[in-house]
């Protein structure tokens, strides 16, 4: 019973700044999803060039971002580029996590890309498409629409890695976690309340990528008139 009685207490003293967190870290995760969704594409484009140099300059990003941890990454930005140029902590965070995502998300774009049967783009060209205009017109549109559940999938991983923000001062729900068990001495009611949060969040976020699936009718393919 104490410990119900400690969930109800936390709930209650602390609700308001748990929702304001709450607010922190769903506009830290949107920012740096904007950010990756840019990054990826970006070097999803470079990755399936012909052109050599731009293979290589994906390669080496994806393989320096997906070889080191993310705090590591995080701590880099904000510790060591602070003596080069002036990022605030939201900033520093928010780029992190686009940096680190962004690297996962151009290699789902580029698996859909690279999943669009070849003859598609041999049927376009056929009819004297140019390169770039079937990739726009044919290949990325039903690319795009496969690449809808793995980023769903990513996009919560980076709501749940959002919460290393508070190692840089951010204000997110688990930085709040750590200054609440602080005063009150109960981590495990605390944490537990925290986790209640981010559990809804997810829920939501996944009811969301759930019902643009569905809108998308992402199980049957892309009919797509080339003519």
């Amino acid at each position: 019973m104490d410990f119900l009685q400690n969930i109800v207490d936390i709930f209650s003293e602390h609700g308001v700044a748990f929702l304001k967190a709450s607010w922190m870290t769903i506009s830290i995760t949107a920012i740096s999803l904007l950010f990756a969704m840019i990054i990826g594409l970006v070097f999803a484009c470079f990755k399936i060039s012909s052109k050599r140099i731009l293979n290589w300059i994906a390669d080496i990003y994806i393989g320096i971002i997906r070889g080191t941890p993310l705090i590591v990454q995080l701590m880099f930005l904000y510790y060591g580029l602070a003596n080069i140029i002036n990022l605030d902590n939201f900033t520093a965070g928010a780029l992190a996590l686009g940096i680190h995502t962004g690297a996962y998300i151009a290699e789902i774009f580029r698996g859909s890309v690279q999943s669009i049967d070849r003859g598609q783009m041999e049927a376009a060209r056929s009819l004297g498409m140019s390169s770039s205009l079937a990739m726009r017109r044919i290949i990325f549109p039903q690319a795009f629409k496969r690449s809808i559940p793995p980023l769903a999938n990513q996009f919560i991983i980076g709501l749940k890695d959002s919460s290393l923000v508070a190692y840089i001062s951010v204000i997110d729900l688990y930085n709040t976690a750590l200054g609440v068990q602080g005063e009150n001495y109960m981590p495990f009611e605390t944490y537990f309340v925290v986790g209640i949060y981010y559990l809804v969040i997810v829920l939501v976020f996944t009811w969301i990528a759930k019902r643009i699936e569905q809108k998308m009718d992402v199980s049957k393919p892309k009919e797509v008139n080339i003519a």
